[in-house]
């Protein structure tokens, strides 16, 4: 595979993602965009900032005589309506126009909030997607979902808006934790499990070497998994259909990461969801009682959750009827046909999703 890939929107080139390792080809990439000498502001957090924001803004001084950061606080718990409008301020004073460009520099809740600032900052600027971590770049940057959340709903307030350009430093993931690293191949993994088998093996055969941070093996994984979604939602831009199948795990991992007021990760919360998930399958005789334990134990050596503590399950199960991705009174559930086959399913009741939620939550023995 080349180091970019073309995502197409009704057929037609869209945009691109750049795979790379240093941000030293970022400023020729914009500039044959069309933004050589217009107003850049890098939105980033205060995490990320403090690492990449001053490479970055060398970089792009070179085609930009105005390049200004505009730092978020770190986490998803600022991911609201108000500090939106704290960027729409800032580009106002700056007198941003809609010639000019936004760089989303950072992890997934930066990607949302800098696509949806520059879907509707002046009905629509352009913007360019630069991400950080693992889940950013295999995920949340590719397709054109933006986003914040209300009243503790993931994502409730969004625009479809799709990036000029996604630029992918995998060297970036050098300087990123444990955790959230792990995060981001909960992901990874949900695309094998969903639509390539082969790729699922991959990850199996290559677990040690990803776990490491191997240069060549992350570049492939980025690189395949990025394709696997390319082609979901090339076929389905806007979620009337195919592109339900990437919402693998999130029903319940929703629900759980609003339970626990974000305390786990996206990635965390994704896991225990798709061992949900897989449980189901399981039990409607879907897949095998050994492929279901394998894709739960396959999230171990990856340093994901497989079960989780202090959980009100009816009140798990009360949060996915609030889940976005329902429509009327029905919950579109993802499940799988085999490994590497997924499928929209709305019938699945609530005791069914009892009965896989006792699957994951631990309950102490004090006997």
């Amino acid at each position: 595979m080349e180091n970019r890939l073309t995502v197409n929107y009704e057929g037609k080139p869209c945009y691109d993602i750049v795979f790379t390792d240093s941000f030293s080809d970022l400023s020729k990439e914009i500039s044959s965009l069309g933004f050589e000498k217009r107003k850049i502001a890098v939105i980033t957090d205060t995490n990320v900032g403090k690492i990449y924001g001053d490479e970055v803004k060398k970089k792009l001084d070179e085609i930009s005589d105005t390049v200004v950061i505009y730092e978020i606080p770190a986490g998803e718990s600022n991911k609201q309506l108000s500090e939106i409008a704290k960027i729409y301020e800032f580009l106002m004073e700056r007198h941003f126009d809609r010639h000019d460009l936004i760089v989303a520099l950072g992890g997934g809740v930066v990607g949302d909030m800098g696509g949806f600032c520059a879907a509707t900052y002046l009905r629509g600027i352009s913007f360019v997607q630069v991400p950080t971590t693992l889940l950013a770049q295999t995920d949340s940057s590719v397709g054109g979902k933006t986003g914040v959340d209300l009243k503790g709903v993931k994502n409730m307030v969004g625009a479809f808006y799709m990036p000029r350009l996604v630029y992918i430093n995998v060297s970036t993931l050098k300087t990123l934790d444990g955790r959230q690293y792990a995060s981001g191949f909960a992901e990874v993994m949900k695309h094998g499990l969903i639509k390539d088998q082969n790729f699922y093996e991959f990850l199996i055969e290559n677990m040690y070497e990803i776990n490491d941070k191997d240069p060549e093996v992350v570049m492939e994984m980025v690189k395949r998994s990025c394709d696997i979604k390319r082609a979901v939602v090339e076929k389905d831009p806007t979620e009337k259909g195919d592109r339900a199948l990437l919402n693998y795990g999130h029903t319940l991992g929703h629900a759980i990461e609003k339970h626990k007021n974000f305390e786990l990760t996206h990635g965390e919360c994704v896991a225990l969801g798709a061992i949900a998930a897989a449980f189901i399958s399981w039990k409607r005789e879907l897949i095998s009682m050994e492929e279901y334990y394998e894709i739960r134990d396959m999230f171990v050596p990856f340093n994901l959750p497989i079960s989780i503590e202090d959980v009100d399950k009816e009140a798990v199960l009360d949060l996915t009827k609030s889940d976005k991705k329902s429509d009327s009174d029905k919950i579109k559930f993802i499940l799988l046909k085999k490994i590497g086959k997924a499928f929209i399913d709305e019938t699945v009741t609530r005791d069914e999703m009892s009965k896989a939620l006792d699957e994951i939550i631990y309950i102490e023995n004090n006997d």
